[in-house]
């Protein structure tokens, strides 16, 4: 069964297996399930054999069915499942609270099946939905969340919500919302405009410390920036809450038979907007802020007027549902800081010290704030997604499997 071969998505450049590495005995099979809300949702679960610990990798945006940790987990002596989200390869309609159920249906299928014990293995975004998820599945039912950041109602008291046993947190960021935040433009000062422009907030004029060959932004600017990044955030949770509150208004009276034709057409319209402009964090472009082994530029290119510009990035298409559980890092509670002291189990954290997304600063605040006395890290020499900085390096993706068998390896069941 090594020849599978699942193409992966474009946000997941470079994270996918190397097909040498999969063992020869590897079973693979596809399941479709259900969740408690009536989604589907599939996964893919690789073994060699009777295993008893499985070790789950899901990201809320993606499909990480060849993703390079399954032939590492599986070598540790574990079974491994993949899983997709209901709205694979789309963020457009992503709320992390009902991303949460789909969480719910692998591991309570996981359950059934027989496993003993669940090792939840966040990657990237990855991290936060397995962050929030660890958060809930510890909360007694009546304590979980019932409502998204826009108010719709949430199923997760009724989930069975198994509590997992270990984590492993591999260049995980903050959270969605923090990660956009720290990347968006706030120079922009009509949402309806992406050519609008606060000359004293572009982070790509000269006079403002940007370079081709490195910025230098003065901690004056710096200041301005992240304050500004904050206040445009909050500017877009407004309109969010605004056109939420206009849609459930409509629809209450629709149901009070108290509507106009206008209101009906209002009651039924799932807004979509547009957030310009979002690969601006200074730290991608101006090295000396929190130095790395990082190289110039963002995960999406090294010319930011292309690269903040165009189609690719972070959170560029949203409903105002999505933007509030997901990608505003004012309201979203889907972030690994913010549920990281409520998590009480065993945890293993590996940073790539070349990563452009995931800074050192913000792993070492996530580490301090994990709740539980039992928690260790690793650095390890490699991109975002562990690629090697040089031709001829061994595979960070190599090195941070055998580290997290290492940690796996007096802690799993067998």
């Amino acid at each position: 069964m090594p020849s599978v071969d699942f193409k992966p998505l474009a946000g997941l450049r470079g994270a996918q297996w190397d097909p040498a590495r999969l063992p020869a005995d590897m079973i693979a099979s596809v399941h479709t399930l259900t969740t408690v809300d009536g989604a589907n949702v599939t996964g893919y679960l690789y073994r060699r054999g009777d295993e008893k610990a499985v070790c789950c990798l899901m990201h809320p945006r993606e499909i990480l069915a060849t993703h390079y940790l399954v032939p590492e987990l599986l070598e540790a002596g574990a079974a491994v499942w993949v899983q997709g989200s209901r709205n694979p390869g789309n963020d457009l309609r992503l709320e992390h609270e009902l991303a949460l159920l789909d969480v719910d249906a692998g591991t309570t299928f996981l359950k059934e099946r027989g496993f003993d014990q669940l090792v939840l293995v966040g990657n990237s975004g990855g991290g936060g939905l397995y962050a929030y998820y660890t958060e809930q599945a510890n909360l007694p039912p009546a304590q979980r969340e019932t409502r998204t950041p826009a108010g719709r109602p949430v199923k997760l008291a009724e989930a069975s919500m198994a509590r997992p046993d270990l984590l492993v947190l591999v260049a995980p960021h903050p959270g969605q919302g923090l990660l956009l935040m720290n990347s968006l433009d706030p120079s922009v000062t009509d949402e309806r405009d992406p050519l609008s422009l606060d000359p004293t907030l572009f982070p790509f004029a000269t006079g403002n410390g940007f370079s081709r060959d490195g910025a230098n932004y003065s901690p004056e600017f710096i200041d301005r920036y992240r304050a500004a990044q904050r206040a445009r955030v909050a500017r877009i949770d407004g309109i969010a809450r605004e056109l939420v509150s206009r849609r459930m208004e409509a629809r209450r009276r629709v149901k009070a038979g108290e509507a106009s034709d206008r209101e009906r057409l209002i009651a039924g319209w799932q807004h979509i907007f547009e957030v310009p402009r979002t690969d601006a964090d200074l730290r991608n472009w101006d090295l000396s802020l929190d130095p790395t082994d990082r190289t110039l530029g963002s995960l999406w290119g090294r010319d930011p007027f292309k690269t903040n510009m165009n189609g690719v990035g972070f959170g560029k298409v949203c409903t105002p549902e999505s933007w509030l559980s997901t990608w505003s890092g004012l309201s979203s509670k889907a972030g690994v800081l913010r549920c990281a002291p409520v998590i009480d189990q065993p945890t293993f954290v590996v940073r790539y010290t070349a990563d452009a997304c995931v800074f050192p600063e913000e792993i070492a605040a996530v580490f301090d704030a994990l709740g539980t006395p039992d928690k260790d890290q690793v650095s390890i020499r490699g991109t975002h997604h562990g690629q090697p900085l040089a031709s001829g390096e061994p595979s960070g993706q190599t090195i941070a499997g055998e580290a997290i068998r290492g940690w796996l390896n007096d802690r799993l069941v067998t």
